[in-house]
Protein backbone atom coordinates (compact mmCIF):
# COMPACT_ATOMS: atom_id res chain seq x y z
CA UNK A 1 0.00 0.00 0.00
CA UNK A 2 1.44 3.51 -0.66
CA UNK A 3 0.28 6.35 1.47
CA UNK A 4 0.62 9.95 -0.35
CA UNK A 5 3.22 12.18 0.94
CA UNK A 6 4.06 15.79 1.23
CA UNK A 7 7.44 17.91 2.20
CA UNK A 8 6.37 19.04 6.02
CA UNK A 9 9.59 21.11 6.42
CA UNK A 10 13.10 21.19 7.17
CA UNK A 11 15.56 21.00 10.12
CA UNK A 12 19.14 20.31 10.72
CA UNK A 13 20.95 17.57 12.23
CA UNK A 14 22.74 19.64 15.13
CA UNK A 15 25.46 16.92 15.69
CA UNK A 16 26.53 16.72 11.92
CA UNK A 17 24.85 19.90 10.49
CA UNK A 18 23.19 17.71 7.82
CA UNK A 19 19.60 18.55 6.27
CA UNK A 20 17.14 16.63 7.31
CA UNK A 21 14.33 16.51 5.51
CA UNK A 22 10.53 15.85 6.79
CA UNK A 23 7.92 14.02 4.75
CA UNK A 24 4.16 14.09 6.28
CA UNK A 25 1.94 11.23 5.25
CA UNK A 26 -1.37 13.34 3.45
CA UNK A 27 -3.46 12.23 6.56
CA UNK A 28 -1.04 13.18 9.17
CA UNK A 29 -0.54 10.08 10.69
CA UNK A 30 3.30 9.74 9.56
CA UNK A 31 6.29 11.93 9.83
CA UNK A 32 9.58 10.67 8.72
CA UNK A 33 12.80 12.44 8.13
CA UNK A 34 15.22 11.98 5.94
CA UNK A 35 19.26 12.65 6.07
CA UNK A 36 19.70 14.51 2.41
CA UNK A 37 22.84 16.40 1.33
CA UNK A 38 23.45 19.95 1.40
CA UNK A 39 23.18 19.96 -2.60
CA UNK A 40 19.94 18.28 -2.52
CA UNK A 41 18.24 20.52 -0.07
CA UNK A 42 19.20 23.71 -1.74
CA UNK A 43 17.27 22.21 -4.89
CA UNK A 44 14.34 21.17 -3.10
CA UNK A 45 14.04 24.71 -1.24
CA UNK A 46 14.85 26.67 -4.91
CA UNK A 47 12.31 24.84 -6.57
CA UNK A 48 9.67 24.73 -3.71
CA UNK A 49 9.83 28.63 -3.42
CA UNK A 50 10.53 28.68 -7.13
CA UNK A 51 13.33 30.75 -7.50
CA UNK A 52 14.75 31.09 -10.74
CA UNK A 53 18.88 30.92 -10.85
CA UNK A 54 20.56 32.41 -13.87
CA UNK A 55 22.15 28.65 -14.82
CA UNK A 56 20.77 25.49 -13.67
CA UNK A 57 21.19 23.45 -11.15
CA UNK A 58 21.27 19.40 -11.84
CA UNK A 59 17.62 18.96 -10.73
CA UNK A 60 16.79 21.64 -13.60
CA UNK A 61 19.00 20.14 -15.95
CA UNK A 62 17.14 16.94 -15.76
CA UNK A 63 13.77 18.29 -16.64
CA UNK A 64 15.51 20.71 -19.68
CA UNK A 65 16.48 17.20 -20.87
CA UNK A 66 13.33 15.28 -20.18
CA UNK A 67 11.13 18.01 -21.66
CA UNK A 68 13.05 18.24 -24.86
CA UNK A 69 12.75 14.45 -24.83
CA UNK A 70 9.08 14.15 -23.98
CA UNK A 71 9.29 12.08 -20.97
CA UNK A 72 7.26 13.13 -17.89
CA UNK A 73 7.63 12.22 -14.46
CA UNK A 74 3.83 10.46 -13.45
CA UNK A 75 5.27 10.13 -9.91
CA UNK A 76 8.07 9.17 -7.51
CA UNK A 77 7.74 6.45 -4.77
CA UNK A 78 10.46 5.80 -1.47
CA UNK A 79 9.67 2.53 -1.35
CA UNK A 80 12.50 0.50 0.50
CA UNK A 81 14.25 1.14 3.59
CA UNK A 82 17.51 -0.88 4.82
CA UNK A 83 20.14 0.16 7.22
CA UNK A 84 18.63 3.18 7.42
CA UNK A 85 19.25 4.21 3.99
CA UNK A 86 16.38 4.78 2.02
CA UNK A 87 15.75 4.12 -1.40
CA UNK A 88 13.11 5.71 -3.92
CA UNK A 89 11.72 5.24 -7.84
CA UNK A 90 10.94 7.58 -10.57
CA UNK A 91 8.10 6.72 -12.78
CA UNK A 92 8.65 8.66 -16.34
CA UNK A 93 6.14 7.97 -19.32
CA UNK A 94 6.91 8.93 -22.74
CA UNK A 95 4.76 9.03 -26.10
CA UNK A 96 5.38 5.08 -26.03
CA UNK A 97 6.75 3.77 -22.88
CA UNK A 98 6.55 3.67 -19.58
CA UNK A 99 9.18 2.75 -17.16
CA UNK A 100 11.28 3.56 -13.99
CA UNK A 101 14.80 4.25 -12.19
CA UNK A 102 16.14 3.67 -8.79
CA UNK A 103 16.99 6.97 -7.33
CA UNK A 104 17.88 8.62 -4.02
CA UNK A 105 14.39 9.50 -2.57
CA UNK A 106 16.52 13.63 -2.04
CA UNK A 107 17.11 13.21 -6.04
CA UNK A 108 13.28 12.03 -6.70
CA UNK A 109 11.79 14.85 -4.73
CA UNK A 110 13.87 17.40 -6.12
CA UNK A 111 12.80 16.35 -9.74
CA UNK A 112 9.03 15.68 -8.35
CA UNK A 113 8.44 18.90 -7.10
CA UNK A 114 9.23 20.48 -10.34
CA UNK A 115 7.01 18.14 -12.49
CA UNK A 116 4.14 18.80 -9.10
CA UNK A 117 4.18 14.67 -9.86
CA UNK A 118 2.57 13.14 -6.39
CA UNK A 119 5.18 11.69 -3.85
CA UNK A 120 4.14 8.20 -2.11
CA UNK A 121 5.94 6.00 0.55
CA UNK A 122 5.24 2.04 0.19
CA UNK A 123 4.06 1.14 3.35
CA UNK A 124 6.66 -1.63 3.94
CA UNK A 125 9.21 1.24 4.61
CA UNK A 126 6.66 3.35 7.13
CA UNK A 127 6.35 -0.19 9.00
CA UNK A 128 10.60 -0.30 9.09
CA UNK A 129 10.89 3.15 10.20
CA UNK A 130 8.14 2.67 12.69
CA UNK A 131 9.79 3.84 16.31
CA UNK A 132 6.96 4.07 18.18
CA UNK A 133 7.89 0.04 19.47
CA UNK A 134 11.70 0.67 20.05
CA UNK A 135 12.92 2.85 22.94
CA UNK A 136 14.94 6.02 21.66
CA UNK A 137 17.96 6.65 22.89
CA UNK A 138 18.89 10.25 24.08
CA UNK A 139 22.73 10.75 23.55
CA UNK A 140 22.93 14.19 24.91
CA UNK A 141 22.74 13.57 28.70
CA UNK A 142 22.69 16.74 29.93
CA UNK A 143 20.21 19.07 31.51
CA UNK A 144 19.80 21.11 27.70
CA UNK A 145 19.78 17.48 25.93
CA UNK A 146 17.01 16.12 28.62
CA UNK A 147 14.97 18.96 28.10
CA UNK A 148 15.28 18.61 24.05
CA UNK A 149 14.02 15.33 24.55
CA UNK A 150 11.09 15.76 26.57
CA UNK A 151 9.78 18.58 24.04
CA UNK A 152 10.59 16.04 21.04
CA UNK A 153 8.82 13.26 23.01
CA UNK A 154 5.68 15.99 23.37
CA UNK A 155 5.42 16.75 19.57
CA UNK A 156 3.03 15.15 17.23
CA UNK A 157 3.36 14.31 13.62
CA UNK A 158 0.84 17.43 13.02
CA UNK A 159 4.05 19.79 14.87
CA UNK A 160 6.16 19.23 11.82
CA UNK A 161 3.91 20.60 9.22
CA UNK A 162 3.68 24.09 11.21
CA UNK A 163 6.49 25.87 9.72
CA UNK A 164 7.16 27.12 6.15
CA UNK A 165 10.12 26.52 4.27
Amino acid sequence: MLHEVKIAGFTIDPASNTPILILQSDNGEYSIPIWIGVLEATSIVTAIQKINLKRPMTHDLIKNILDKLQVNIDKIEINDLNDNTFFAKIFFNSKDVEYNIDARPSDAIAIAIRYNAPMYMDNKVLKKFDVNEKEIEIFDKTEEGKKWAKYLEKLNPQDFGRYKI
